[in-house]
């Protein structure tokens, strides 16, 4: 770091002398520059956090500067401390000015006659100088391994390692849809942080515009949070646990050269993704055209075996791609089959993604489902050879989910029976448009009533008659007229069937 006050004033060559406001804190401050000017406002020219030599002319009579403005000034600049050359302009240092200093905080410092001001100035600027240089080599070194990490097989874990490392903190690397991806680094975001940093990293998102922020979060602590990719084609988000600092020049040199080696390996893992899908899904077609030895080779040489057992096949509707959900559901499914050690496998297959898991192991699956308020059908449990049959299911599930109730089951179907089924579809309009004719007799609704009484009884006529208290003749003249008004032959039993299922269909 560049020189302290306190190694300026142990110098013997310049044998500084500390007047008032000098105490253990200033003491460990840096100086970041010493400059020398007789100015009576000098701070138009100056930075703060350095040391002002003056030789006093400013306070010599005739026109002396007042000593109380002049120090006030220097203070609300940030200037650090004040040396004052005595035994040239003035044999002492003012009483005033040594009465402002100490009043208003201001260190200052007697610098003796034959001190050169030079001297003092080029004892800071090779201090800030030496500075300069060790924090560019610390950079370099920090920046070639980095640049080593990128080239191993698993560079981005690696890069994300090796800045944390350099830097002694947390990091974390967002994806375009705002998910945390998955890489093992050494340390995780605090559980007290995270929700913070995960909403300003969706803010910074939805914004779609190249940013870096700075946010200060739980407990006091500082997190830079810079976007990866450019503007309108944001590739996600790197978030760095700083502590309590912010990060100098040479560590934010080491985040933007991270920045960029990381926005090369999304993109590198993006263009494998989408290879993996499209494997994925060969995949699939294999399994489905029964060549399963082949599928279950290949499947096992890159991501462990199929799941075995009885399965059931799910059939998950694919979200919005340009909101990202699409994708973000396509990352926690990978993750989800890595993590389950080949309880889990996926493809997509047009715009659906189909899943297959063992029947007794989808508790994660649905899970992530929920997560992802996506909707899904589940086939009955079925086998390998039965894939296509089972698909089929699956998509007849997915049909029936609604927003309230998105996940389906095919064995609900089954056990709702034939007409439970057809009340999900347009069966009922068809069941209507059937029996609209009937609307033409004397009395439409109890016409209805005797052709279900009489389907009730399997069309006998007499117990069906007693039922509706009306004489069998009368019972059959009312039949026979609602066959001439349908256009059907009741005497069949197919007939009579698709009858009764139009009244079940159309009951109130």
């Amino acid at each position: 770091m560049p020189a302290t006050l306190r190694a300026l004033l142990n110098e013997p060559r310049f044998d500084l002398r500390p007047v008032s406001g000098v105490d253990d804190a200033l003491l460990s401050h840096a100086v970041l520059w010493a400059h020398n000017s007789d100015l009576p406002d000098p701070t138009p020219w100056l930075d703060s956090g350095g040391l002002l030599l003056t030789d006093g002319v400013q306070f010599d009579e005739p026109d002396p500067e007042p000593a109380h403005p002049y120090v006030q000034r220097l203070v609300d600049h940030g200037v650090l401390a004040l040396g004052f050359s005595t035994g040239i302009v003035h044999e002492r240092i003012p009483a005033e000015l040594a009465e402002a200093a100490a009043s208003r905080g201001l260190s200052l410092l007697e610098v003796p006659r034959d001190t050169p001001f030079m001297g003092i100035i080029r004892f800071i600027s090779d201090a800030v100088a030496d500075d300069d240089r060790q924090m560019l080599e610390r950079s370099l070194r920090a920046q070639r391994s980095v640049a080593r990490a990128a080239l191993r097989p698993d560079g981005l874990a690696e890069i994300l390692r090796e800045l944390e490392r350099n830097l002694d903190c947390w990091v974390a690397l967002f994806d375009a849809s705002g998910s945390r991806v998955r890489v093992p680094t050494q340390r995780e975001i605090p559980a007290s942080q995270a929700p913070e940093v995960e909403d300003a990293v969706a803010s910074m998102l939805a914004r779609g515009r190249t940013a870096a922020v700075r946010l200060s979060v739980t407990g006091s602590d500082e997190v830079t949070l810079q976007t990866l990719g450019q503007r309108g084609d944001l590739r996600g988000v790197l978030a760095v646990g700083t502590g309590t600092g912010a990060l100098d020049r040479a560590r934010a040199d080491l985040v933007d050269a991270v920045i960029a080696l990381a926005s090369i390996a999304l993109e590198q893992s993006r263009t494998l993704d989408d290879a993996r899908r499209r494997l994925r899904s060969g995949v699939l077609e294999l399994l489905m055209a029964g060549i399963t030895a082949v599928a279950q080779r290949t499947v096992a040489h890159l991501w462990g075996p199929l799941p075995e057992g009885p399965l059931r096949v799910g059939c998950i509707a694919l979200p919005d791609e340009a909101e990202g959900g699409a994708q973000t559901l396509r990352s926690a499914l990978e993750l989800l089959a890595v993590e389950s050690g080949g309880a889990v496998f996926f493809a997509e297959r047009r715009d659906r993604i189909v899943t297959v898991t063992p029947d007794e192991g989808r508790s994660g699956l649905l899970a992530l489902l929920t997560r992802h308020d996506v909707a899904a059908g589940f086939s009955a449990a079925t086998t390998w050879d039965r894939l296509t049959v089972a698909m089929a299911e699956s998509e007849r599930a997915l049909a029936r989910t609604t927003p309230q109730e998105p996940i389906s089951e095919f064995d609900d179907i089954a056990r709702a029976g034939l007409l439970g089924h057809l009340e999900h579809t347009q069966a009922h309009d068809i069941a209507k448009r059937m029996l609209l004719p009937l609307d033409s007799a004397n009395d439409p609704a109890d016409l209805r009533r005797t052709l279900e009484v009489w389907l009730e009884h399997n069309g006998a006529w007499d117990p069906a008659a007693k039922a509706l208290g009306i004489h069998r003749h009368t019972l059959r003249a009312r039949v026979d007229a609602a066959g001439v008004l349908l256009d059907v032959d009741l005497d069949t039993f197919a007939a009579r069937a698709e009858l009764w299922g139009a009244l079940q269909l159309t009951q109130a």
